[in-house]
């Protein structure tokens, strides 16, 4: 029975109305979007971002020069403080040799905590010889390129979701004004009053 009502709509028959064509076709049209369409949204817009960041991460890298840095201070550690259970980065003064070959000296961010004086720590720099942000890891740039992905397919479903509930009540709408119309031709008929 169930066969023969999801069926309904496709056969032809004296009670199938054109809305009901209309209304099966546009679920055949949200199924495909939301079966095909969102997970080749998502994955289009991944592979865009993931490509497009890993040239901003090859230019940064460059234009920006990786040098080892000593400390010349201990770093504090007071245990783990973030929420995965790691060492927070600090502050700390570093010395290294610049490009030009001068010795440079600066407090540089990002230096983990427990290490000791003399220890040596990675520092980037411009070709100015200012301290700058490392470039993005390759995990950085592929959750970045993910989490857009997700964001972008949950968005397309999230879209065909509200057009599906838009269509549907207009459909309605016009299923309810069409019996109205019908009802006020018949109604005079059945209960023998006139209009």
């Amino acid at each position: 029975m169930r066969a023969l009502m999801l069926g309904r709509r496709w056969r032809r028959h004296p009670l199938r109305r054109r809305s009901d064509v209309v209304e099966a076709w546009w679920a055949v049209a949200v199924g495909v979007l939301l079966l095909v369409g969102a997970p080749l949204a998502g994955a289009g817009v991944a592979r865009w971002v993931y490509d497009d960041a890993r040239a901003h991460a090859v230019a940064l890298r460059a234009a920006r020069h990786h040098v080892r840095g000593v400390l010349l201070d201990d770093v504090p550690g007071t245990g783990p403080s973030t929420p995965g259970g790691g060492t927070r980065p600090r502050f700390a003064p570093v010395r290294w040799t610049g490009s030009d070959g001068r010795v440079r000296t600066a407090r540089v961010g990002g230096v983990p905590e427990g290490l000791r004086r003399g220890m040596r720590v990675d520092v980037w720099t411009d070709a100015r010889g200012t301290i700058v942000r490392p470039p993005p890891s390759s995990s950085v740039i592929r959750q970045q390129a993910l989490a857009l992905g997700v964001f972008t397919g949950a968005c397309v479903v999230f879209a065909v979701s509200v057009a599906h509930v838009c269509v549907r009540r207009t459909l309605m709408r016009g299923r309810l004004a069409r019996w109205e119309r019908d009802w006020a031709r018949t109604e005079p008929e059945w209960t023998r009053r006139t209009a």
